[in-house]
């Protein structure tokens, strides 16, 4: 593959989209041969990083937008999920495993480090009151990408 190829998609925060953002971006890596293991990775890190969006930045203005940029080039993906919502107060603490500020929703805490974890490059910015920001790279180890 020659350059960069490069999406952006916008859509409505409500959960309803998670599905189609993660169907979105499996279908844009495809282009690289992703193995099952790569694309079940990315689909996950997208789920995570949009329900958080949807739940956490939007929970007192619903009706705020989802933002995902993508970029291929060479064999790498990068990833950027940003919404205009509320932000993180405490990052560090969002960060913890375990941690959740939505116990009575059954959230489990681990969206940051499951990302952290399938991702080979992860960085999240967050300002309150004026969104969050989750930058996430993955190196695609395909045979179409190791040949191009």
């Amino acid at each position: 593959m020659n350059g960069t190829n490069e999406m952006r998609l916008t859509f409505s925060a409500r959960s309803e989209n998670e599905a189609f953002a993660r169907v979105a971006v499996a279908a844009f890596v495809s282009q690289l041969d992703p193995t099952m293991e790569e694309l079940n990775d990315l689909k996950t890190v997208v789920s995570e990083a949009v329900t958080n969006a949807i739940i956490h930045g939007y929970e007192s203005d619903p009706g705020g937008m989802v933002t995902i940029e993508a970029m291929i080039e060479g064999d790498t993906i990068t990833l950027i999920v940003k919404d205009n919502g509320s932000g993180i107060e405490d990052l560090e603490l969002a960060r913890q495993p375990l941690f959740t500020s939505k116990p009575e929703m059954e959230r489990s805490g681990m969206g940051f480090t499951i990302m952290e974890n399938f991702m080979d490059g992860f960085d999240v910015s967050s300002e309150p009151g004026k969104g969050t920001s989750i930058a996430m790279t993955k190196r695609i180890e395909s045979k179409k990408a190791l040949f191009n």
